[in-house]
Protein backbone atom coordinates (compact mmCIF):
# COMPACT_ATOMS: atom_id res chain seq x y z
CA UNK A 1 0.00 0.00 0.00
CA UNK A 2 1.35 3.48 -0.90
CA UNK A 3 1.67 5.72 1.90
CA UNK A 4 -0.22 8.05 0.13
CA UNK A 5 -3.41 6.11 -0.25
CA UNK A 6 -4.02 6.26 3.53
CA UNK A 7 -4.53 10.06 3.30
CA UNK A 8 -6.91 9.32 0.08
CA UNK A 9 -8.84 6.95 2.27
CA UNK A 10 -9.22 10.65 4.78
CA UNK A 11 -9.93 12.17 2.42
CA UNK A 12 -13.30 10.25 1.59
CA UNK A 13 -13.99 9.99 4.98
CA UNK A 14 -13.99 12.88 5.44
CA UNK A 15 -16.39 14.08 2.73
CA UNK A 16 -18.54 11.29 4.16
CA UNK A 17 -18.80 12.95 7.73
CA UNK A 18 -18.70 16.26 6.05
CA UNK A 19 -22.03 15.62 3.69
CA UNK A 20 -23.27 13.49 5.99
CA UNK A 21 -23.19 15.61 9.21
CA UNK A 22 -24.42 18.15 6.83
CA UNK A 23 -27.85 16.06 6.19
CA UNK A 24 -28.48 14.59 9.64
CA UNK A 25 -27.76 18.22 11.45
CA UNK A 26 -29.84 20.12 8.83
CA UNK A 27 -32.58 19.48 10.83
CA UNK A 28 -31.71 22.00 13.52
CA UNK A 29 -31.69 25.51 11.49
CA UNK A 30 -35.06 23.32 9.51
CA UNK A 31 -36.46 23.59 13.02
CA UNK A 32 -39.07 26.29 12.57
CA UNK A 33 -39.84 26.22 8.66
CA UNK A 34 -40.60 21.79 9.59
CA UNK A 35 -42.83 23.21 13.09
CA UNK A 36 -44.41 25.84 11.00
CA UNK A 37 -45.83 23.26 8.46
CA UNK A 38 -46.53 20.51 10.22
CA UNK A 39 -48.39 23.11 12.87
CA UNK A 40 -46.25 21.64 16.40
CA UNK A 41 -44.77 22.77 19.44
CA UNK A 42 -41.10 22.08 21.04
CA UNK A 43 -42.21 19.20 22.58
CA UNK A 44 -43.51 17.27 19.93
CA UNK A 45 -40.27 18.43 17.59
CA UNK A 46 -38.32 16.91 20.46
CA UNK A 47 -39.76 13.66 19.44
CA UNK A 48 -38.59 13.98 16.13
CA UNK A 49 -34.52 15.00 17.28
CA UNK A 50 -35.31 12.10 19.60
CA UNK A 51 -36.47 9.48 17.24
CA UNK A 52 -33.13 9.09 15.07
CA UNK A 53 -31.46 9.49 18.08
CA UNK A 54 -32.92 6.24 19.38
CA UNK A 55 -32.49 4.63 16.59
CA UNK A 56 -29.16 5.34 16.17
CA UNK A 57 -28.15 4.10 19.53
CA UNK A 58 -30.46 0.70 18.62
CA UNK A 59 -28.31 -0.07 16.01
CA UNK A 60 -24.79 0.66 17.35
CA UNK A 61 -24.12 -2.17 18.35
CA UNK A 62 -25.29 -4.58 14.94
CA UNK A 63 -23.00 -2.49 13.24
CA UNK A 64 -20.40 -3.04 15.91
CA UNK A 65 -20.86 -6.57 15.06
CA UNK A 66 -20.76 -6.50 11.61
CA UNK A 67 -17.52 -4.59 11.22
CA UNK A 68 -15.82 -6.56 13.48
CA UNK A 69 -17.12 -9.63 11.71
CA UNK A 70 -16.81 -8.23 7.72
CA UNK A 71 -15.40 -6.45 5.53
CA UNK A 72 -15.35 -2.57 7.25
CA UNK A 73 -14.69 -0.87 4.06
CA UNK A 74 -17.78 -2.34 2.22
CA UNK A 75 -20.47 -2.10 5.17
CA UNK A 76 -19.56 1.69 4.96
CA UNK A 77 -20.53 1.95 1.66
CA UNK A 78 -23.92 0.43 2.50
CA UNK A 79 -24.36 3.14 5.28
CA UNK A 80 -23.82 5.74 2.98
CA UNK A 81 -26.44 4.49 0.86
CA UNK A 82 -29.25 3.85 3.82
CA UNK A 83 -28.46 7.49 4.21
CA UNK A 84 -29.54 8.92 0.78
CA UNK A 85 -32.52 6.35 0.96
CA UNK A 86 -34.04 7.41 4.36
CA UNK A 87 -33.25 11.04 3.73
CA UNK A 88 -35.10 10.68 0.72
CA UNK A 89 -38.03 9.29 1.93
CA UNK A 90 -38.13 12.18 5.04
CA UNK A 91 -38.13 14.68 2.50
CA UNK A 92 -41.68 13.09 0.41
CA UNK A 93 -44.24 12.16 3.97
CA UNK A 94 -47.03 14.19 3.58
CA UNK A 95 -47.92 13.87 7.40
CA UNK A 96 -46.31 14.77 10.48
CA UNK A 97 -46.89 10.92 11.91
CA UNK A 98 -44.83 9.30 8.89
CA UNK A 99 -42.31 11.97 9.16
CA UNK A 100 -41.64 10.91 12.66
CA UNK A 101 -40.99 7.74 11.54
CA UNK A 102 -38.94 8.49 8.62
CA UNK A 103 -36.46 10.82 10.13
CA UNK A 104 -36.23 7.93 12.89
CA UNK A 105 -35.18 5.79 10.02
CA UNK A 106 -32.27 8.45 9.69
CA UNK A 107 -30.59 6.80 12.79
CA UNK A 108 -29.69 3.96 11.20
CA UNK A 109 -26.66 5.11 9.21
CA UNK A 110 -25.50 7.48 11.86
CA UNK A 111 -23.99 4.69 14.06
CA UNK A 112 -21.51 3.58 11.25
CA UNK A 113 -18.97 5.36 11.97
CA UNK A 114 -17.19 2.84 14.97
CA UNK A 115 -16.19 1.17 11.62
CA UNK A 116 -14.79 4.10 9.93
CA UNK A 117 -12.98 4.78 13.13
CA UNK A 118 -11.64 1.12 13.27
CA UNK A 119 -10.95 1.05 9.47
CA UNK A 120 -8.62 4.29 9.96
CA UNK A 121 -6.64 3.07 13.10
CA UNK A 122 -5.19 0.22 11.06
CA UNK A 123 -4.14 2.85 8.74
CA UNK A 124 -2.24 4.87 11.74
CA UNK A 125 -0.75 4.23 14.72
CA UNK A 126 -1.22 5.12 17.80
CA UNK A 127 1.35 7.85 18.24
CA UNK A 128 -1.09 9.58 15.05
CA UNK A 129 -4.69 8.67 15.98
CA UNK A 130 -5.45 11.86 18.41
CA UNK A 131 -4.77 13.75 14.99
CA UNK A 132 -6.19 12.01 12.58
CA UNK A 133 -9.62 11.42 14.38
CA UNK A 134 -9.70 15.26 14.99
CA UNK A 135 -8.99 15.92 11.54
CA UNK A 136 -11.85 13.71 10.53
CA UNK A 137 -14.24 15.28 13.70
CA UNK A 138 -13.42 18.54 12.21
CA UNK A 139 -16.21 17.09 9.56
CA UNK A 140 -19.14 17.09 11.95
CA UNK A 141 -19.16 20.91 13.25
CA UNK A 142 -18.00 22.11 9.36
CA UNK A 143 -20.89 19.76 8.50
CA UNK A 144 -23.35 22.17 10.86
CA UNK A 145 -22.14 24.68 9.15
CA UNK A 146 -22.49 24.11 5.58
CA UNK A 147 -26.10 22.98 6.74
CA UNK A 148 -26.44 26.32 8.07
CA UNK A 149 -25.50 27.90 4.75
CA UNK A 150 -27.86 25.58 2.71
CA UNK A 151 -30.73 26.36 5.25
CA UNK A 152 -30.37 30.04 5.14
CA UNK A 153 -29.82 30.10 0.76
CA UNK A 154 -32.13 27.95 -0.12
CA UNK A 155 -35.11 26.84 2.48
CA UNK A 156 -36.97 30.14 0.75
CA UNK A 157 -36.33 29.12 -2.84
CA UNK A 158 -37.18 25.63 -2.73
CA UNK A 159 -38.07 24.58 0.18
CA UNK A 160 -36.97 22.52 3.54
CA UNK A 161 -38.18 18.67 1.25
CA UNK A 162 -35.81 19.67 -1.72
CA UNK A 163 -33.11 20.78 0.41
CA UNK A 164 -33.50 16.90 2.10
CA UNK A 165 -33.82 15.60 -1.43
CA UNK A 166 -30.19 16.92 -2.94
CA UNK A 167 -28.52 15.63 0.29
CA UNK A 168 -30.28 12.10 -0.15
CA UNK A 169 -28.54 12.14 -3.46
CA UNK A 170 -25.37 13.44 -2.05
CA UNK A 171 -25.24 10.21 -0.10
CA UNK A 172 -25.87 7.92 -2.65
CA UNK A 173 -22.65 9.56 -4.43
CA UNK A 174 -20.68 9.60 -1.68
CA UNK A 175 -21.56 5.38 -1.26
CA UNK A 176 -20.25 4.49 -4.95
CA UNK A 177 -16.98 6.71 -4.12
CA UNK A 178 -16.43 4.07 -1.21
CA UNK A 179 -17.40 1.13 -2.68
CA UNK A 180 -15.03 1.72 -5.70
CA UNK A 181 -11.89 3.60 -3.60
CA UNK A 182 -11.48 2.18 -0.03
CA UNK A 183 -9.72 -0.44 0.61
CA UNK A 184 -9.90 -2.91 3.26
CA UNK A 185 -6.54 -3.91 5.40
CA UNK A 186 -5.67 -6.02 8.11
CA UNK A 187 -6.68 -5.65 11.38
CA UNK A 188 -3.97 -4.34 13.98
CA UNK A 189 -1.56 -3.53 11.23
CA UNK A 190 -0.53 -0.07 12.28
CA UNK A 191 -0.05 -1.49 16.22
CA UNK A 192 3.84 -0.85 17.29
CA UNK A 193 5.79 -4.67 16.88
CA UNK A 194 2.55 -6.10 15.16
CA UNK A 195 2.62 -5.45 11.57
CA UNK A 196 4.80 -8.21 10.60
CA UNK A 197 1.69 -10.81 11.49
CA UNK A 198 -1.21 -8.57 10.86
CA UNK A 199 -1.26 -9.36 7.47
CA UNK A 200 -0.77 -13.02 8.00
CA UNK A 201 -3.92 -13.73 9.97
CA UNK A 202 -7.13 -12.91 9.90
CA UNK A 203 -9.24 -11.62 13.09
CA UNK A 204 -12.49 -11.62 13.53
CA UNK A 205 -15.18 -10.51 15.87
CA UNK A 206 -14.29 -12.80 19.34
CA UNK A 207 -17.09 -13.07 21.60
CA UNK A 208 -14.75 -13.44 24.95
CA UNK A 209 -12.57 -10.65 24.37
CA UNK A 210 -16.20 -8.78 23.58
CA UNK A 211 -17.08 -9.71 27.17
CA UNK A 212 -13.45 -8.84 28.56
CA UNK A 213 -13.91 -4.93 28.02
CA UNK A 214 -16.44 -5.58 30.87
CA UNK A 215 -13.46 -5.70 32.76
CA UNK A 216 -11.86 -3.04 31.91
CA UNK A 217 -11.88 -0.62 34.51
CA UNK A 218 -10.97 2.67 32.38
CA UNK A 219 -13.50 1.15 29.42
CA UNK A 220 -16.75 1.07 32.15
CA UNK A 221 -15.86 4.59 33.80
CA UNK A 222 -15.88 5.11 29.51
CA UNK A 223 -19.02 3.81 29.20
CA UNK A 224 -20.33 6.28 32.33
CA UNK A 225 -18.45 9.27 30.82
CA UNK A 226 -20.35 8.72 27.26
CA UNK A 227 -23.85 8.03 29.15
CA UNK A 228 -24.01 11.89 30.12
CA UNK A 229 -21.26 13.48 28.08
CA UNK A 230 -23.58 13.71 24.78
CA UNK A 231 -26.35 15.79 26.78
CA UNK A 232 -25.05 18.91 25.96
CA UNK A 233 -24.17 18.16 22.42
CA UNK A 234 -28.06 17.44 22.01
CA UNK A 235 -29.49 19.67 23.30
CA UNK A 236 -27.16 22.59 22.09
CA UNK A 237 -27.16 20.87 18.20
CA UNK A 238 -30.82 20.90 18.16
CA UNK A 239 -32.09 23.84 20.07
CA UNK A 240 -29.27 26.29 20.10
CA UNK A 241 -30.46 28.00 16.56
CA UNK A 242 -34.27 28.50 17.94
CA UNK A 243 -32.95 29.84 21.58
CA UNK A 244 -30.93 32.29 19.59
CA UNK A 245 -33.94 33.42 17.49
CA UNK A 246 -36.61 33.46 20.25
CA UNK A 247 -34.78 33.96 23.43
CA UNK A 248 -31.95 36.34 22.44
CA UNK A 249 -34.10 38.29 19.69
CA UNK A 250 -31.49 37.15 16.62
CA UNK A 251 -33.19 37.50 13.34
CA UNK A 252 -32.32 34.13 11.16
CA UNK A 253 -29.28 35.90 9.37
CA UNK A 254 -27.79 37.09 13.14
CA UNK A 255 -28.54 33.61 14.24
CA UNK A 256 -26.56 31.83 11.26
CA UNK A 257 -23.85 34.11 11.96
CA UNK A 258 -23.58 33.56 15.42
CA UNK A 259 -23.77 29.74 14.99
CA UNK A 260 -20.95 30.15 12.52
CA UNK A 261 -18.86 31.53 14.75
CA UNK A 262 -18.85 28.88 17.19
CA UNK A 263 -18.96 26.04 14.40
CA UNK A 264 -15.87 27.27 13.07
CA UNK A 265 -13.78 27.78 16.87
CA UNK A 266 -16.03 24.39 17.21
CA UNK A 267 -14.04 22.87 14.13
CA UNK A 268 -10.60 24.08 15.25
CA UNK A 269 -11.56 22.45 18.72
CA UNK A 270 -10.92 18.76 17.77
CA UNK A 271 -7.85 19.17 15.45
CA UNK A 272 -6.31 20.95 18.68
CA UNK A 273 -7.84 18.68 21.21
CA UNK A 274 -6.32 15.68 19.33
CA UNK A 275 -3.20 17.10 18.72
CA UNK A 276 -2.39 17.74 22.20
CA UNK A 277 -4.38 14.60 23.49
CA UNK A 278 -1.08 12.59 20.93
CA UNK A 279 1.66 15.29 22.76
CA UNK A 280 0.48 14.54 26.12
CA UNK A 281 0.28 10.77 25.47
CA UNK A 282 3.82 10.64 24.51
CA UNK A 283 4.44 12.30 28.07
CA UNK A 284 1.85 9.64 29.94
CA UNK A 285 -0.36 7.34 29.40
CA UNK A 286 -2.65 9.25 30.74
CA UNK A 287 -2.53 12.26 28.41
CA UNK A 288 -5.35 11.93 26.42
CA UNK A 289 -7.70 11.97 29.54
CA UNK A 290 -6.54 14.98 31.15
CA UNK A 291 -6.97 16.78 28.70
CA UNK A 292 -10.67 16.24 27.95
CA UNK A 293 -10.54 16.80 31.87
CA UNK A 294 -9.36 20.02 31.39
CA UNK A 295 -11.66 20.95 28.53
CA UNK A 296 -15.08 19.77 29.70
CA UNK A 297 -14.22 22.17 32.82
CA UNK A 298 -13.59 25.05 30.86
CA UNK A 299 -16.51 24.70 28.64
CA UNK A 300 -18.97 24.53 30.58
CA UNK A 301 -17.53 27.62 32.56
CA UNK A 302 -17.86 29.85 29.82
CA UNK A 303 -21.05 28.21 28.44
CA UNK A 304 -22.81 29.50 32.04
CA UNK A 305 -20.92 33.06 30.81
CA UNK A 306 -22.81 33.09 27.90
CA UNK A 307 -25.88 32.58 28.54
CA UNK A 308 -25.96 35.15 31.07
CA UNK A 309 -24.74 37.55 29.09
CA UNK A 310 -27.79 40.16 28.95
CA UNK A 311 -29.71 40.01 25.73
CA UNK A 312 -28.78 42.46 23.05
CA UNK A 313 -25.48 42.17 24.24
CA UNK A 314 -23.89 40.45 21.13
CA UNK A 315 -20.33 41.99 21.22
CA UNK A 316 -19.99 39.85 24.20
CA UNK A 317 -22.35 37.10 24.38
CA UNK A 318 -20.83 35.85 20.50
CA UNK A 319 -17.01 35.47 21.54
CA UNK A 320 -18.13 33.57 24.81
CA UNK A 321 -20.14 31.51 23.11
CA UNK A 322 -17.23 31.21 20.48
CA UNK A 323 -14.93 29.96 23.05
CA UNK A 324 -17.22 27.37 24.72
CA UNK A 325 -17.57 25.53 21.14
CA UNK A 326 -13.70 26.03 21.28
CA UNK A 327 -13.46 23.26 24.11
CA UNK A 328 -16.35 21.30 23.49
CA UNK A 329 -14.84 18.72 21.29
CA UNK A 330 -11.75 17.96 22.86
CA UNK A 331 -12.79 14.99 24.30
CA UNK A 332 -13.88 13.23 21.50
CA UNK A 333 -10.95 12.23 19.46
CA UNK A 334 -8.77 11.40 22.90
CA UNK A 335 -11.97 9.29 23.77
CA UNK A 336 -11.92 7.57 20.51
CA UNK A 337 -8.34 7.25 20.46
CA UNK A 338 -8.35 5.75 24.22
CA UNK A 339 -10.79 3.36 23.21
CA UNK A 340 -8.29 1.88 20.38
CA UNK A 341 -5.71 2.11 23.09
CA UNK A 342 -7.18 -0.51 25.37
CA UNK A 343 -8.88 -2.83 23.38
CA UNK A 344 -7.43 -5.46 20.51
CA UNK A 345 -7.90 -5.32 17.05
CA UNK A 346 -11.13 -7.55 16.46
CA UNK A 347 -13.36 -5.89 18.63
CA UNK A 348 -12.59 -2.10 18.38
CA UNK A 349 -15.71 -1.11 16.44
CA UNK A 350 -17.72 -3.28 18.80
CA UNK A 351 -16.42 -1.14 21.79
CA UNK A 352 -16.87 1.93 20.31
CA UNK A 353 -19.69 0.88 19.07
CA UNK A 354 -20.85 0.12 23.09
CA UNK A 355 -19.30 2.97 23.68
CA UNK A 356 -21.64 4.98 21.07
CA UNK A 357 -24.65 3.18 21.98
CA UNK A 358 -24.20 4.42 25.92
CA UNK A 359 -23.68 7.61 24.52
CA UNK A 360 -26.86 7.98 22.15
CA UNK A 361 -28.92 5.43 24.63
CA UNK A 362 -28.25 7.83 27.60
CA UNK A 363 -28.85 11.44 25.86
CA UNK A 364 -31.41 10.40 23.41
CA UNK A 365 -34.23 11.90 25.57
CA UNK A 366 -32.08 15.02 26.25
CA UNK A 367 -33.74 17.35 23.20
CA UNK A 368 -37.20 16.02 24.65
CA UNK A 369 -36.43 16.81 28.29
CA UNK A 370 -34.77 20.13 27.22
CA UNK A 371 -38.19 21.32 24.87
CA UNK A 372 -40.32 20.35 27.80
CA UNK A 373 -38.28 22.10 29.96
CA UNK A 374 -38.74 24.82 27.63
CA UNK A 375 -42.62 24.58 27.38
CA UNK A 376 -42.36 24.89 31.31
CA UNK A 377 -39.94 27.57 31.75
CA UNK A 378 -37.31 28.25 29.12
CA UNK A 379 -34.88 27.34 26.70
CA UNK A 380 -31.52 29.09 29.00
CA UNK A 381 -32.56 27.60 31.23
CA UNK A 382 -32.93 23.85 29.51
CA UNK A 383 -29.46 24.92 28.29
CA UNK A 384 -27.64 25.65 31.58
CA UNK A 385 -29.29 22.84 33.98
CA UNK A 386 -28.96 20.02 31.26
CA UNK A 387 -25.25 21.05 29.88
CA UNK A 388 -23.60 22.57 33.15
CA UNK A 389 -24.95 19.63 35.35
CA UNK A 390 -23.89 16.54 33.17
CA UNK A 391 -20.54 18.48 32.35
CA UNK A 392 -19.35 18.46 35.70
CA UNK A 393 -20.22 14.82 36.60
CA UNK A 394 -18.22 14.03 33.41
CA UNK A 395 -15.32 16.30 34.78
CA UNK A 396 -15.31 13.57 38.17
CA UNK A 397 -15.46 10.64 35.65
CA UNK A 398 -12.50 11.44 33.59
CA UNK A 399 -10.60 12.15 36.36
CA UNK A 400 -11.20 8.77 37.32
CA UNK A 401 -10.27 7.62 34.16
CA UNK A 402 -7.25 9.16 33.93
CA UNK A 403 -6.20 7.29 36.78
CA UNK A 404 -7.18 4.20 35.83
CA UNK A 405 -6.49 3.66 31.76
CA UNK A 406 -2.16 3.34 32.18
CA UNK A 407 -3.11 -0.17 33.61
CA UNK A 408 -5.31 -1.48 30.57
CA UNK A 409 -2.89 0.53 28.47
CA UNK A 410 0.18 -2.20 29.27
CA UNK A 411 -2.59 -5.17 29.73
CA UNK A 412 -3.25 -4.45 25.64
CA UNK A 413 0.29 -3.83 24.64
CA UNK A 414 1.75 -7.29 26.61
CA UNK A 415 -1.56 -8.89 24.72
CA UNK A 416 -0.26 -7.95 21.38
CA UNK A 417 3.65 -8.73 22.51
CA UNK A 418 2.78 -12.11 23.45
CA UNK A 419 0.69 -12.86 20.19
CA UNK A 420 3.84 -11.54 18.13
CA UNK A 421 5.62 -14.56 20.16
CA UNK A 422 3.40 -16.63 19.24
CA UNK A 423 3.20 -16.20 15.49
CA UNK A 424 6.98 -16.42 15.57
CA UNK A 425 6.97 -19.45 17.58
CA UNK A 426 4.32 -20.99 14.74
CA UNK A 427 6.50 -19.86 11.80
CA UNK A 428 9.55 -20.90 13.53
CA UNK A 429 8.38 -25.13 14.59
CA UNK A 430 6.38 -24.74 10.64
CA UNK A 431 9.69 -23.95 9.37
CA UNK A 432 11.09 -26.85 10.76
Amino acid sequence: MRPRYRWVVVLIFFLFMLLHQADKLLIGPLTTPIMEEFGINEEQMGVVFTGAIVVAAVFYPLWGYLFDRFARAKLLALASFIWGATTWLSAIVPSFSLFVATRASTGIDDSSYPGLYSLVSDYFGPQMRGRVYGLLQTAMPMGYMLGLIMASALVGVIGWRNIYLVTGAVGLVIALAIFLFVREVPRGQSEPGFEEIAAQQQWRFDLREARGLLRKRSMLLLFAQGFFGVFPWNVLTYWAFRYLETERGYTSGQATLAMAVAVLTLAVGYFVGGTLGDALFKRTRRGRMLVSLVAVLLGAGFLFLAVRVPVGNTVTFIPLLAITAFFMPFAAPNVTATVHDITVPEVRSTALAVQYFIEQGGSALAPLLAGMIAVRSSLQTAILVICIGTWALCGLILAATAIAVPRDIETLRQTLRERVEEARAAAAATSE
